[in-house]
């Protein structure tokens, strides 16, 4: 197999476990350790692998009191440069965990983090409504998480049949 080809399979498994052995890796893909090693290293390198993440279920750690919204944000597209320039800006803000171009009535959705929801709504109010090219954000507060980057966070409920008698 090629070294593109051998990438391209590396990559979901990273995605799905990023502690999974270089030798389970190889015997998976019928390769040997130093070959996964070195793929591996070279994908970290030319910046296709960015870093590792811990996948946290908050509920079981006591940062579930912390607050997430997703804002819709309107911007006011630049020559140029179009969203580019408000995007980074914003993503600049350690509130902001994501920030994505996106089709329909608003053009960048912005996931933000805060500890309660007035650090939110002073972070809407006071930083990102404020950013020049900024014309509207509308703002949505996440209750409860279900799933999330492929995991499901809450076990399914055992429910018991009733029998029904005539």
């Amino acid at each position: 197999m090629d070294a593109t080809t051998l990438k391209a399979q590396i990559l979901p498994l990273l995605q799905r476990n990023a502690r999974m052995p270089e030798q389970e890796i190889a015997d998976r893909l019928q390769t040997t350790p130093e070959t996964v090693a070195k793929l591996i290293q070279e994908m970290e390198k030319d910046k296709t692998i960015l870093g590792y993440h811990t996948f946290v279920n908050e509920a079981k750690t006591g940062q579930a009191g912390r607050v997430r919204a997703i804002i819709d944000v309107e911007v006011q597209p630049e020559r140029d440069s179009g969203f580019d320039r408000v995007a980074r800006a914003i993503g600049m803000f350690p509130e902001v965990q994501t920030v994505n171009l996106v089709s329909g009535q608003y053009d960048l959705r912005v996931e933000v983090v805060g500890d309660t929801m007035q650090d939110v709504a002073f972070f809407v109010a006071s930083k990102l409504s404020s950013l020049e090219g900024v014309r509207a954000t509308a703002t949505h507060f996440l209750l409860k998480k279900f799933k999330e980057s492929g995991f499901i966070l809450q076990e399914e409920e055992k429910h018991e049949r009733l029998k029904v008698v005539p």
